[in-house]
């Protein structure tokens, strides 16, 4: 059996779409986008929500200076899925970070964390949670703006997230386990 040969613009013809939009998305010129469910949401986080990530970056910096870990917004493959995750933070050892130059897959990472904004809040409580739970991230923390609370989700499965501690009010502070071992301030959120 053959194949038709592709023609620019046809994209019925293409043999793996999920590797085809992947690939995409990494091409938008000069924009961060992401893939939920096969549905591409270009990034443009706002200020506030931009600040509620640094207050947990500045309070996790000095643990992962001493842990030889680096948190960045990089790209997380969902290897299988409709969907390539830019979360607002995922930590990762550096020597692994400096030696990638695609995405990760969740189980690489030791914490991710999403913050909420009016656009992507029930994705964030669901789909993302059930998503990193199934690829294997250890730790979740979603830093719900709307809801104003903090919730950490840990044990990964493949339904999902086994334990959930939370939601907790800002203000209330969330013990994020080892490695990092401290109790996340909220109070600045």
């Amino acid at each position: 059996m053959s194949t038709a040969p592709h023609v620019p613009g046809d994209y019925s013809t293409v043999s793996d779409p999920e590797r085809a939009l992947k690939y995409a998305i990494q091409h938008v010129a000069g924009r961060r986008a992401e893939i939920v469910e096969g549905t591409v949401r270009l990034l443009s986080p706002s200020w506030a929500h931009e600040s509620a990530a640094e207050v947990v970056r500045r309070q996790l910096t000095p643990r992962l200076e001493e842990l030889a870990l680096v948190s960045c917004s990089g790209d997380l493959d969902l290897p299988g899925s409709e969907n390539w995750y830019v979360p607002d933070l995922a930590v990762v050892p550096a020597d692994l970070a400096a030696k990638t130059e695609g995405a990760l897959l969740p189980d690489r990472t030791l914490l991710v964390v999403e913050v909420s904004s009016p656009s992507n809040a029930e994705t964030d409580r669901t789909v993302k949670r059930r998503r990193y739970g199934q690829y294997g991230a250890p730790l979740y923390l979603l830093v719900d703006r709307q809801a104003r609370t903090c919730t950490l989700f840990s044990g990964p499965t493949r339904l999902g997230y086994a334990v959930e501690d939370g939601p907790h009010p800002f203000g209330t502070p969330v013990g994020l386990p080892e490695p990092f071992g401290l109790d996340l301030d909220t109070s600045r959120l």
